[in-house]
């Protein structure tokens, strides 16, 4: 059972999300939290290995939570919660280590599949949703696409094919298909990649390849 921790200021939400997730199988709702500090301790607490977080609370946000959170050893996997209306405190959330977002009137399956998802090691990056998301928080001002860039050059022509194709939303198995690659040759690949520029997940490289406007 995947263990779950739920974080919104919303109790309606939180239950709705709990009804959601046990529902779906596998999932195991562990505990719910009203604001960020009630999250910092309960993740402490709990153990869940995902959390699901709303960015914008009361008293303490989800990205001072998520801060506190994925800065701790074994911190779990964060999702956080949003809406279309919000701007760079998702983008930071996700250079700060979440691992992506989901909009609160994601399709129930949908939110499964991606509970699921981040918690078997893999970013969650949907075209539909992350890519768009990212693209619009993402401020490409000339010092930051040129610092960008400098850091993409460490790349071979391979490698940055690959994380191009990522930052576009494709999952190993699309990018081997599209690159004439095996799915094991991809995922070594976007390993080498993240290793190279010190990123902890395929959002955060998605954000960088944003970021130098070669997306």
């Amino acid at each position: 059972m995947i263990r779950v921790l739920i974080v919104d200021d919303e109790a309606l939400v939180r239950s709705g999300l709990r009804m959601i997730l046990e529902a779906a199988g596998g999932l195991v709702v562990v505990g719910e939290a009203r604001d960020g500090d009630e999250a910092v301790a309960a993740v402490v607490r709990l153990r869940p290995q995902v959390v699901l977080m709303d960015v914008r609370m009361p008293g303490t946000d989800g990205l001072t939570a998520a801060a506190r959170i994925l800065a701790s050893p074994g911190a779990p996997k964060l999702i956080m919660l949003t809406t279309f209306d919000l701007d760079g405190y998702v983008h930071e959330a996700l250079r700060l280590g979440a691992v992506g977002f989901l909009l609160k009137d994601t399709p129930p399956r949908d939110l499964a599949a991606a509970v699921r998802t981040v918690s078997a090691g893999q970013a969650m990056l949907s075209p539909t949703v992350t890519k768009r998301l990212i693209s619009s928080f993402v401020d490409r001002g000339p010092s930051r696409a040129e610092s960008a860039r400098k850091r993409l050059a460490a790349l071979t022509a391979r490698e940055e094919d690959v994380i191009r194709a990522v930052a576009r939303g494709l999952s190993n198995a699309e990018v081997g298909r599209e690159l004439g690659l095996t799915e094991a040759t991809v995922k070594a690949h976007v390993s080498r990649v993240l290793t190279k520029l010190g990123l902890a997940n395929r959002v955060q490289a998605a954000v960088l390849v944003h970021d130098a406007d070669l997306g």
